[in-house]
């Protein structure tokens, strides 16, 4: 890491675990959980099995997926979902 201009000589180490997002198995953290909690929901609560393995299996894939093009896609997404649509036909 270079220095600061007008700060020579001073230098902070960076831990890189500062710098990632946090990832559960690929996907954003509040994505799994909310994603594993409406699979449990449904598989448990409900007890459809099937249906719930396929929303927890589709769901995860999903956020994976968009994890890899973009760690940051659901602040994106968040962000683009508050904003209204000035320049929409």
């Amino acid at each position: 890491m270079s220095a600061a201009p007008g700060h020579a000589g001073y230098e902070v180490p960076l831990h890189r675990a500062l710098t990632e997002p946090i990832l559960l198995a690929g996907a954003p953290r509040t994505v799994a959980i909310v994603n594993g909690t409406l699979a449990a929901a449904l598989g448990l609560g409900l007890q459809l099995w099937l249906a719930g393995l396929v929303v927890w299996l589709a769901g995860h894939g999903v956020a994976v997926y968009a994890a890899r093009k973009d760690p940051a896609f659901l602040d994106v997404l968040v962000r683009h979902v508050r904003h209204k649509g000035y320049l929409s036909c």
